[in-house]
């Protein structure tokens, strides 16, 4: 996740911990809202050492990122978020789907649809991801912009890896996630001359309207509208070619439905037949059909792998689909099999209200 592509970026304006000598080519921002009130990272040893190993390795300047991080506050708020769900919650695929699958979004991407449908067919023609699944991503992540997060990205980044609650089953492997992701931010805003207090994201530290992970950023982000700057807090053109960008990457396959209906008993599975519930495909047609599935239907002209996803639905019965590798890359931006189908089902509602 850390190979570096740079590209220029548009996340803020500069100020007054922008690097002095290097050429800004960058978006305004919205404006600042307060810093939390926690303690800074001024004091913190561990992390002014981590601010000498990064500017020795990335080559930047030790005292921009020490007093980068420096005015960077624990965020109490952002520890709470982070935890996971307590034990024993249910999952529920209904009620997750009504978070996202509603008259607010679908007009909101009916809206953005109209205004972007240029950039929507380009992006589509040059990438291959259809417009919808575009369209769902940019509406589950940010409502089109209208939600892109009100943390300090500086803050959210620094508490995660320095403060990243040890209570948590994957502590030790998100905190590294998020020591990454902190060095990443440094170093894109350090080398656009861009000041790091400004830009405003999730409470993980992702930003503008894709939700896009610093990391992310850097390898995917481009400048869809060409105006010479990489801009996905105001740049709906950009939001869409770097979505569609990241796909890409990640292998979309052109044509390729996104996953399969499929009726499946769950004491079917309970009672013998040798199917795992995953988002990997890792099935043919006749595997899926030798182990007692009984498949109908467009998915027995299907060539390709596909995987037997569940999907809870609280203490009702479970609902079950075949993915295929698209379904798959879905996954990639949010590891999910919930998130997948509420971007595929968003994109599909918008797209009938496009055309009813």
């Amino acid at each position: 996740m850390l190979t570096l592509i740079w590209a220029c970026c548009a996340l803020c304006g500069a100020a007054e911990l922008a690097p002095k000598g290097i050429k800004k080519r960058l978006a305004p921002v919205r404006p600042v809202q307060p810093a939390p009130t926690g303690p800074s990272y001024a004091q913190r040893e561990d992390a002014m050492l981590a601010a000498d190993d990064i500017a020795g390795r990335r080559d930047l300047d030790p005292a921009w990122v020490r007093q980068a991080l420096g005015h960077a506050r624990y965020s109490a708020q952002v520890v709470k978020l982070i935890q996971p769900p307590p034990p024993g919650t249910a999952k529920n695929w209904q009620l997750y789907r009504s978070r996202f699958i509603d008259p607010v979004r679908v007009k909101a991407g009916q809206k953005f649809w109209t205004d972007n449908r240029d950039s929507l067919e380009r992006a589509e023609k040059e990438t291959g991801v259809p417009a919808e699944i575009i369209v769902g991503i940019l509406g589950v992540e940010s409502i089109y912009g209208r939600q892109m997060g009100s943390f300090r990205v500086i803050d959210a980044l620094t508490t995660l890896a320095f403060d990243f609650p040890a209570s948590h089953p994957r502590a030790r492997e998100r905190g590294a996630f998020f020591r990454a992701e902190l060095e990443q931010f440094l170093s894109l805003m350090h080398r656009t001359g861009a000041d790091p207090m400004s830009p405003l994201g999730s409470y993980a530290g992702a930003m503008g309207m894709a939700q896009f992970m610093p990391s992310s950023w850097v390898r995917y982000a481009v400048d869809f509208d060409k105006d010479s700057r990489i801009d996905l807090f105001h740049s709906a053109s950009d939001a869409i070619g770097s979505v569609a960008n990241y796909f890409k990457a990640f292998k979309w396959q052109p044509g390729l439905p996104t996953h399969y209906p499929v009726r499946i008993d769950a004491g079917q599975l309970e009672s013998g037949a040798e199917v795992t519930t995953d988002i990997l495909p890792a099935y043919s047609v006749a595997g899926l059909t030798a182990r007692g599935l009984l498949l109908q239907g467009p998915v027995l002209e299907h060539k390709g792998a596909l995987a037997l996803v569940e999907l809870q639905n609280g203490h009702a019965p479970p609902s079950y689909l075949l993915g295929t590798d698209n379904f798959y890359v879905i996954t990639r931006y949010n590891w999910s099999s919930y998130y997948a189908m509420a971007v595929i089902e968003l994109g599909q509602a918008v797209a009938r209200s496009m055309n009813p």
